[in-house]
């Protein structure tokens, strides 16, 4: 398994209950902030061992395809046992919901100091 991988997987359990990210913000919290499509794949690949429904796209929607493992009546179902907001067009007010990294949780994830400091705090993530 690749760095990325394995970093991506560990973010992704860090999303707490009733909290959302986006694929692009799991993509840069891992260190690549260009990456949500990998972010997608490995989710479609090891998502059955994490709490999948809580990544969503940049805008709050859930954007799940026809043809995966993963349904989106099902995210959506799964979030709103979480207490998340769901509108019946599949929307999340992201902004309400969305999980910031904890300076502690970096530290966890290994994702140095200045990264932090320089690429997530300034986009206020």
């Amino acid at each position: 398994m690749t760095p990325f991988k394995q970093k991506v997987i560990e973010i992704i359990r860090l999303i707490p209950y009733g909290r959302v990210a986006s694929y692009g913000q799991v993509a840069l919290y891992a260190g690549s902030p260009r990456a949500a499509r990998e972010v997608g794949w490995i989710l479609n690949e090891h998502g059955k061992d994490l709490p999948w429904w809580r990544v969503i796209n940049k805008q709050g929607y859930l954007s799940i395809r026809g043809g995966s493992t993963y349904d989106k009546s099902l995210q959506k179902k799964l979030l709103e046992a979480e207490g998340v907001e769901v509108s019946e067009d599949f929307e999340v007010p992201i902004e309400k919901y969305r999980w910031i990294i904890t300076p502690e949780e970096a530290q966890r994830v290994k994702l140095p100091e200045d990264y932090l400091e320089n690429k997530i705090r300034p986009m206020g993530l």
